[in-house]
């Protein structure tokens, strides 16, 4: 397995690159980005600095969905523009239990969600874009790269979540190689999935 690569956006260059620990608060970050209502879901509040604390004590720790260990992040000169949180639905289970407990410990509130994806699949979690590269290619280079790196060389099958209002993302999958499997529903709403497999 490749640990980075490059790409190339319309601004010139960007490396993707597998996640590091010191990495946290900027994953935490791109996460909040991506799905921001669904933390507030998760902790039970809408604070933004405590939705971004929580995020990142678990991304600079192994073991759950949200680990530096199950994140790629593309760069840009010497920080960090985007990421892309991937890891096995088959684990899913596994990796949402320090999630819940992390819940328990600071919010004291039990946390239960609907199931986002399944064994047979890497689900690719969210991408997250800072707001100043977004529209610039960042992306759907993560996207590219993600599909080359899972789908062309290993052989897996990706899987995603698209919300039903923004189809502007769902053509972008389609464009790139997704196909329509079914609904899920997230946090109370009904959602598109989608995968994108080898031919």
């Amino acid at each position: 397995m490749i640990t980075f690569a490059q790409i190339f956006n319309r601004n010139g260059h960007m490396v993707i690159r597998k996640a590091k620990k010191e990495d946290s608060g900027a994953i935490a970050a791109c996460i909040m980005l991506a799905m921001e209502d669904i933390t507030y879901d998760i902790i039970g509040e809408r604070n933004a600095e405590k939705a971004a604390g929580f995020l990142e004590s678990l991304a600079g720790r192994e073991g759950n969905q949200y680990s530096y260990e199950n994140c790629w992040v593309a760069e840009d000169g010497d920080r960090i523009t985007g990421a892309a949180l991937v890891y096995d639905g088959a684990l899913l289970d596994t990796l949402r239990k320090p999630v819940a407990d992390e819940v328990k410990l600071r919010f004291g509130r039990n946390f239960t969600m609907e199931k986002e994806t399944q064994p047979g699949e890497f689900y690719i979690d969210c991408i997250g874009v800072n707001p100043d590269m977004q529209g610039k290619g960042v992306g759907s280079g993560i996207l590219q790269f993600l599909i080359a790196e899972y789908v062309l060389k290993q052989g897996k099958v990706l899987g995603l979540l698209v919300d039903k209002t923004n189809p502007k993302a769902k053509k972008l999958y389609l464009k790139l190689g997704f196909v329509v499997v079914g609904e899920k529903t997230l946090a109370g709403k009904r959602m598109e999935h989608l995968q994108c497999a080898r031919a």
